[in-house]
């Protein structure tokens, strides 16, 4: 049974030796522990103080390509790794490594293919006011939308088992957690909460950059991604709302010519002739978008199947800009493309 901890970096060389250090090694039921740290393209030496503090791998974007798209290397990486169980950790050191035993349990157990740390935010004491309610209303929505029980949707502490990484795909460019909850009630994957206490912050969070930007950028993030597993529920939502806004226009100017004053309304039936062709014309976007979810559900179910044949027979070698750190120290500059 191999263990993959995956830490997704950008700028965090101050904290990152910590989170290292506090990763445990020898974990009952897990015969190999490996950390690997994904450098999104820091300007602090994060690559470099990865590889002295022992990671057992370092990769590296050029550039800074978001929080998703290095999450997505990471796993990528350790499922060429061999993983049984990918854990995902933050490197600003928010969460406690030492529960990472207990986070991987349900999965070691054949109970869960995903498990979150359920960061207690009701009773958490790092969050307050306004951020605390709004993390509570996300989550809510999630919870409704994957139909997962799920108390704590962005939290990034989590453990997927190897057939769930093969499964989820991270598609969007602003972070993971949501997306991939949406994805894991679309596959039916088994999730469950382990609760969890955070360490003190030690810095503001750079994925919130203000709660307008986080509110618009998660509401996207959960319409489109919803949008694309249940096209059909969206569009078909949509069209019977601005159905019901031209019946109830048509049923005014009815009323009104029942009582004789018809004559002055023609403007609301025009308005609500426009808006019934509208709602027609959605309603066959939505019967469209269905049948090319259908087509999705096939490549899916294909991309899985490729992966499992591509993990098969190509080494992990064989990715560009990787650092292999051996011990306390690294084969500095070492390119393996």
């Amino acid at each position: 049974m191999r263990l993959v901890v995956q830490v997704p970096a950008y700028n965090e060389a101050k904290t990152l030796p910590e989170v290292i250090r506090t990763i445990p090694r020898r974990i009952p039921g897990v015969d190999e522990v490996l950390v690997v740290v994904v450098d999104d393209g820091s300007t602090d030496g994060t690559a470099e103080v990865a590889a002295k503090a022992g990671a057992d791998y370092v990769l590296r974007h050029p550039v800074n390509r978001g929080l998703a798209a290095a999450f997505q290397t990471g796993v990528d990486f350790a499922l060429r790794l061999g993983a049984d169980i990918i854990v995902n950790t933050d490197a600003d050191n928010q969460y406690p490594q030492a529960e990472i035993p207990r986070l991987i349990e349900p999965i070691l157990r054949r109970r869960a293919d995903i498990v979150i740390g359920d960061r207690q935010v009701k009773v958490n004491p790092n969050f307050r006011g306004l951020r605390r309610v709004l993390q509570q209303l996300g989550s809510r929505v999630v919870k409704s939308l994957s139909r997962l029980p799920v108390n704590d949707a962005p939290s990034g502490f989590r453990a997927y088992s190897r057939e769930a990484a093969l499964r989820l795909q991270v598609v969007s460019r602003y972070s993971y957690t949501l997306e991939t909850l949406i994805q894991a009630g679309h596959h039916r994957l088994a999730v469950e909460s382990v609760p969890i206490f955070t360490n003190p912050p030690t810095r503001p969070s750079r994925l919130m950059r203000g709660l307008a930007d986080y509110l618009v950028q998660s509401g996207l993030t959960l319409i489109r991604v919803y949008a694309m597993h249940e096209p059909l529920k969206v569009f078909g939502a949509a069209a019977a709302l601005l159905a019901a806004a031209g019946l109830l226009g048509i049923g005014r100017f009815l009323y009104f010519f029942a009582v004789g004053q018809g004559g002055g309304h023609i403007q609301s039936l025009v308005l609500s002739g426009v808006l019934l062709v509208i709602a027609f014309q959605v309603g066959l976007v939505g019967l469209a978008a269905d049948l090319i979810a259908a087509n999705r559900r096939l490549l899916e179910e294909a991309l899985f199947r490729l992966k499992v044949l591509e993990l098969e027979k190509r080494p992990p070698e064989g990715e560009a800009l990787l650092w292999r750190a051996r011990g306390p120290s690294a084969e500095d500059g070492q390119n393996n493309a």
